[in-house]
């Protein structure tokens, strides 16, 4: 590569169509065995001077982090679409553009949802714990029944790109789909689906109920004792979102009361170490945040991230900027 390509470093080793990409067009030392931390990346940035720093999770960038990266960084690109991780007022502040990867794991992180819909509903996780225990008796005809999704009512809260592609396929089961957003969507974008203003107004109304919305670990959660208890008795709850969104005591007492009748999570308020009580839930499916966790899906995130290296270096509006 010639040394007027565009200098980077990245916190984490990328897929392999990244990695030969990042050779073949960039300028940047060796990807890193195992993922950086945010002071081992300040290190490699400051030895490095890169022209753009390619993050995930793993490497936080918010307060004093930000004003310790050297003047050379004019792009962080995150590896993500969430920017919990990012302080993008500060970075911005200093005249550093933030990208982000929307668009490319909508369908992954929808399909995963239907996943989590299916497993909680139909009790997969406890299908699953019963056959590697040896099975060992016919189930009589009232044994470990679940629930069937097929023509349920699904109330989504948040309908954008992600929330839109769970509509989707919903669809296929005949579920009728709900939803509570900041704002209604038109009639083409809405495709059948029923408007709440409120959420609370939506709940009373939902079999299941998926979240598809930011969140935020100092804002009060979205899913609390008042709202599950809103829930009719029974449902199930899904959450491919951020941990943050749900009080998780409130969700224990609701899935052991049998106010919900299963959950299931990709997301938890303390990852990767979530609190031991849910773990022992037998009606609570999870997964350890893997929406986006397929080999198409991690390339295009990588590729994207890339994308908006090279616009910037070349004085292009970025592919998918993000503005204050």
């Amino acid at each position: 590569m010639t040394t007027d390509a565009p200098r980077l470093i990245r916190s984490s080793r990328l897929l392999d169509g990244v990695e030969d990409r990042i050779r073949a067009e960039f300028n940047a030392p060796p990807p890193p065995e195992q993922a950086l931390d945010t002071a081992a990346l300040l290190e490699l940035a400051h030895a490095y001077q890169p022209f753009a720093v390619l993050v995930t999770h793993t490497a936080p960038l918010k307060g004093a982090d930000v004003d310790a990266l050297p003047q050379s960084v004019r792009l962080v690109a995150t590896v993500s679409v969430g920017l919990d991780h990012l302080d993008v007022p500060a970075l911005l502040a200093r005249n550093i553009a933030v990208s982000n990867t929307p668009d490319v794991l909508t369908d992954c992180n929808a399909d995963l949802t239907i996943m989590l819909i299916l497993a909680a509903s139909r009790r997969a996780a406890e299908y699953y714990t019963l056959m590697k225990a040896g099975w060992g008796h016919t189930l009589g005809m009232g044994e470990m029944l679940g629930h069937r999704v097929t023509g349920k009512r699904l109330g989504i809260v948040g309908m954008g790109r992600i929330g839109q592609a769970v509509a989707k396929r919903a669809r296929g089961f005949d579920m009728s789909i709900l939803y509570h957003n900041r704002r209604r969507l038109d009639p083409a974008e809405e495709a059948g689906a029923t408007y709440f203003d409120t959420l609370e107004d939506m709940l009373q109304h939902c079999d299941i109920l998926s979240l598809h919305m930011p969140g935020s670990p100092t804002a009060p959660p979205l899913i609390n004792a008042r709202t599950l208890g809103l829930l009719p008795r029974g449902s199930v709850l899904v959450n491919a979102a951020r941990g943050s969104l749900i009080d998780e005591d409130a969700l224990i007492a609701a899935l052991r009361s049998g106010q919900l009748f299963a959950a299931g999570l990709d997301v938890f308020r303390n990852e990767p170490n979530p609190n031991p009580a849910l773990l022992s839930l037998p009606n609570l499916f999870m997964t350890p945040h893997v929406g986006s966790a397929t080999l198409e899906t991690r390339t295009a995130m990588g590729m994207l991230a890339l994308d908006n290296v090279s616009a910037l270096a070349a004085g292009r509006p970025l592919p998918s900027g993000v503005s204050a």
